[in-house]
């Protein structure tokens, strides 16, 4: 171990807006922008929104305070803000993804930097910042987690390397020191939480975990500001993040080219409102429908092949072959890849189609396997292999990078529809206007002006 809390700190205190290159100034907004879409639209629509409002309101927390929260007309405290920024972001499955870690960056990390921006009147440039600086740490700890061990002991690791990211971005906007940052950090050892069990039953954890790990980073930071003591080493410690959480940690990821290497420019986003381990083969199965003239009726048995990661979280036959809920059908490869077969297409309003006998029919002719091939060697588990057999012939395909990977990012005009589809059916016309200021969010003098343009009326 090489004080890694004390690097990350260090790293958070000094970043500087005119530090961070260019591009990934412009990667950050448009990721921030495609977290933001998928907030809008799952305040209206996600089933897991009104009981976590209702909660707020048995609490008596749903109000006394002036930070806005996407797709409402109503203010809440910086904290609850970024608790449901960071639950409604992630409600859809539809946001960003760091390949290497396995996890989300944005849902826990834009909330926390939003709401601590409006907070602290602070301005776009010093809210860029801040994101950047969360995005580092929470995927460069993922990193050093090995997403495949922390997975295999049960852990969700947006939720958990998140809580740190989080903690990040709302303690550089406070202007936290180096000791300061370490504390925060150290509060966030204590915060960070987040299981898989959610797998079982369709359950809405996922969403709930994330936006509790950008409250969490929230007062973690805030603690911290008003003179806590955290304990210190939280991630490379006796009993930190890098031992309790994982079997196979390589603590010397969450430093390697700090400052100089921008795990930001490795985040993806994603095409398809569901698991990222199903993309692949989604993308695969679109084209060879349409490069084979393929017809459900036609396909006799598909096999796909996927990394471990992928199996653990979308293909066991037993509880993923016929999901009935949104959260069943996001991690259900073989639901996924019915879609794909059945119409060439997947979007949001596709969950509709949960229990179509139709899909059913076809989920019963899908397998889903392990591939060695999609293990040693790659640069991320994101891939797939598939086989469709039809009649007398067989066809095959292995996808190792998917769509949305930054190997082929999206032009700034394909994520400004994406959000849009999303966000034009809660926000009407003011949707174009808050995707102009998000993707001119350095600009403002101060975040409140781009995040009011979000909220209802």
């Amino acid at each position: 171990m090489a004080q890694e809390t004390a690097r990350l700190a260090a790293y958070v205190e000094q970043l500087k807006f005119d530090d961070i290159p260019a591009d990934v100034v412009a990667r950050a907004k448009m990721l921030t922008l495609d977290f933001l879409g998928s907030a809008v639209r799952a305040r209206r629509e996600a089933d897991s929104t009104p009981s976590l409002l209702a909660m707020l309101k048995t609490l008596g927390l749903d109000g006394g305070g002036d930070v806005a929260v996407v797709g409402d007309s109503r203010t809440y405290s910086p904290a609850v803000a970024a608790l449901l920024n960071g639950a409604l972001g992630h409600s859809l499955d539809f946001d960003d993804t760091h390949a290497d870690s396995s996890l989300h960056p944005s849902a826990p990390v834009v909330p926390a930097a939003l709401a601590v921006g409006e907070m602290t009147g602070a301005s776009g440039r010093d809210v860029m910042t801040a994101i950047v600086a969360g995005y580092e740490v929470c995927c460069r700890l993922g990193n050093a987690l090995d997403p495949t061990s922390h997975y295999a002991r049960g852990f969700h690791p947006t939720a958990t390397a998140g809580t740190f990211g989080a903690a990040a971005a709302a303690g550089k906007l406070f202007g936290l020191s180096q000791q300061q940052l370490i504390s925060a950090f150290g509060v966030s050892g204590s915060q960070a939480a987040g299981s898989l069990q959610f797998l079982v039953n369709g359950a809405w954890n996922k969403r709930y975990q994330v936006g509790a790990a950008a409250m969490n980073g929230v007062i973690a930071a805030t603690l911290a500001r008003e003179g806590f003591l955290g304990a210190t080493e939280s991630i490379e410690g006796k009993h930190g993040l890098l031992v309790g959480y994982t079997d196979h940690a390589d603590p010397a990821k969450a430093i390697a080219g700090l400052g100089h290497v921008y795990e930001t420019m490795k985040i993806g986003v994603k095409p398809y409102p569901s698991c990222r381990y199903t993309h692949a083969a989604i993308e695969t199965l679109i084209a060879m429908r349409r490069d084979y003239n393929l017809t459900p009726d036609q396909v006799t048995r598909v096999e796909i092949g996927l990394h471990r990661n992928g199996i653990t979280l979308t293909g066991d036959p037993a509880t993923k072959r016929h999901p009935t809920s949104i959260v069943g059908g996001q991690f259900s490869m073989f639901f996924t890849a019915a879609l794909a077969l059945d119409q060439g297409s997947f979007g949001w309003d596709d969950y509709a189609r949960l229990g179509d006998p139709a899909l059913n029919a076809i989920a019963d002719r899908i397998e889903v396997v392990q591939d060695d091939r999609l293990e040693a060697g790659r640069t991320h588990p994101f891939g797939a292999r598939v086989t469709v057999a039809s009649g007398e012939a067989s066809h095959e395909r292995l996808l190792v990078d998917p769509p949305g990977e930054p190997s082929a990012f999206p032009t700034p005009e394909a994520m400004r529809q994406k959000f849009l589809q999303l966000a034009r059916p809660v926000l009407d016309r003011r949707a174009d206007a808050f995707a102009d200021a998000v993707l001119a969010l350095e600009s403002f003098a101060r975040v409140t002006e781009v995040t009011r343009l979000g909220q209802l009326g």
